[in-house]
């Protein structure tokens, strides 16, 4: 379908100096910080109209042999807001677990295994509705599978990757780290829509 397609990513994987040349761009909506009960009912009902939602996670770094951490972050964007729930004051309530197992809403985004792997270590779920976007794009035969690799190909961005490996435990996240998490959950949908938009045509 794509092979003879001369585009970076298609032809051959678009290298870190060619997604380095592209632009930086980051989610500039609206972002909620849920951490209270209260919070979580708000951003649950804010949520109840999505039918498409970027997902991911993110997890203090551990630097030490036999080190390891629960995920700290579970991050959904919508379309016009990003909901971004600390998991150490929440746990994994109910109302979220209900989301991730709901079939009727898309949650996209990449490496999804080990993501729900580590979530089901604070409380048991049955994921529906999850879309891998790596899986997307090898059967759209291009060659990047991470988040940022697939930005630069079909977005024509890059992702700061500056707050990756910060204290996501923290109580207070920082601007930086909001700003980050939020956008690699809207990245996820953003390609997720390119994608079925693109397949769309050339089914055409």
């Amino acid at each position: 379908m794509h092979t003879t397609d001369p585009r970076p990513g298609f032809a051959q994987r678009m290298t870190k100096e060619e997604i380095n040349t592209c632009p930086v761009r980051r989610w500039e909506g609206v972002v909620h910080v849920v951490r209270t009960p209260a919070e979580l009912s708000q951003a649950v009902r804010a949520l109840a109209t999505e039918t498409i939602l970027g997902f991911d996670t993110e997890t203090r770094p551990a630097y030490h042999k036999g080190e390891s951490y629960l995920p700290s972050l579970l991050q959904l964007a919508g379309e016009k807001e990003v909901f971004l729930f600390q998991l150490k004051p929440l746990g994994l309530p109910g109302p979220l677990r209900e989301i991730l197992a709901n079939p009727k809403v898309i949650k996209a985004g990449v490496s999804l295994a080990y993501d729900l792997q580590e979530l089901h270590h604070l409380a048991p779920f049955k994921p529906a509705g999850f879309v891998d976007l790596g899986n997307l794009a090898k059967k759209a035969e291009i060659k990047n599978h991470g988040l940022r690799g697939l930005a630069a190909v079909l977005l024509g961005f890059r992702i700061a990757k500056g707050a990756q490996t910060s204290n996501w435990a923290r109580d207070i996240l920082a601007p930086t780290q909001i700003q980050y998490a939020a956008t690699d959950a809207w990245v996820g949908r953003e390609l997720y829509l390119k994608l079925q938009q693109d397949g769309e045509e050339t089914s055409r």
